[in-house]
């Protein structure tokens, strides 16, 4: 049957309900549901993997926006993807997410084959500086209530920085950093389209603010930089700026030899409360 990630995100292809290019039925899982809607990040690799359908001779997502009009729930959903531009070593391609005909996501995609990149890995970023796996606190400790308001916690495994945890006990550092090792739960390893969703799983970044709650993203932008290696992931959360009750936050994603394979940028509201 395949990782429980696969079947999450799968899309089939239907016909295009105005006679377009490009359609599919996906079903959203409530596995994914945090706060009051589905998880932004597993959405947008469900839209990720049917840009992958539209354009499967480049499978690859290098640059994905997003914007998030409403909230999704769990259930049938139609993505319908357009393609913009195919040519030489990258596609351009639109999509949008809808249920029962209110649009949830409109995106814009690159798409190509990493692959076929030159193996060339430079950055002048550092890795999280994280102490080893077995001096992080897993997310196994969440409380209860935690774990009923986000059942996704169930689909990975989360080690989090000790020092990057003090809000879970009413004391945030106030720095606005988050930093933890990450894998998917079943074992499954790694791959560009999980790196979209992965950008999206730590707590908001505002928690450390000593703003606990669902913050509702309005858009994500996700490149991704190389074929992530097997193994463990580290990704670390951080923002700079709160204003007009939004903020943004940054994320990394290093893999187990040491590269950033992934970048993202959010804007979202603050927590109500």
């Amino acid at each position: 049957m395949g990782a429980e990630f696969d079947r999450d995100i799968s899309v089939n292809a239907i016909a295009h309900p105005s006679g377009g290019e490009g359609a599919y039925s996906a079903d959203l899982s409530g596995g994914w549901v945090v706060g009051g809607g589905v998880n932004g990040g597993y959405l947008l690799a469900t839209i990720g993997n049917a840009i992958r359908e539209t354009v499967p001779a480049k499978p690859d997502p290098f640059s994905i926006s997003a914007y998030y009009l409403s909230a999704s729930v769990p259930g049938p959903a139609t993505i319908t993807t357009a393609i913009k531009r195919d040519g030489g070593s990258v596609a351009t391609v639109a999509a949008e997410l809808t249920q029962d005909g209110v649009s949830r996501i409109t995106a814009l995609a690159t798409y190509g084959d990493l692959s076929a990149l030159p193996d060339q890995h430079e950055t002048t970023a550092t890795a999280p500086d994280l102490p080893p796996r077995e001096e992080c606190v897993p997310n196994a400790m969440a409380p209860e209530r935690m774990r009923t308001i986000a059942p996704m916690m169930e689909r990975f495994e989360m080690l989090f920085h000790p020092d990057h945890i003090g809000w879970a006990v009413g004391q945030p550092s106030g720095r606005g950093v988050i930093s933890a090792w990450f894998r998917l739960k079943d074992g499954r390893e790694p791959d560009p389209l999980s790196l979209l969703t992965i950008v999206d799983l730590l707590p908001p970044v505002t928690f450390d603010l000593g703003r606990p709650g669902w913050a509702p993203t309005l858009e994500l932008t996700v490149h991704v930089r190389a074929m992530p290696a097997p193994g463990w992931l580290q990704v670390r959360h951080a923002t700079r700026n709160v204003a007009g009750g939004m903020f943004e936050e940054d994320c990394e994603i290093w893999d187990s030899a040491g590269r950033l394979v992934a970048q993202s940028r959010q804007l979202a509201r603050l927590p109500r409360g």
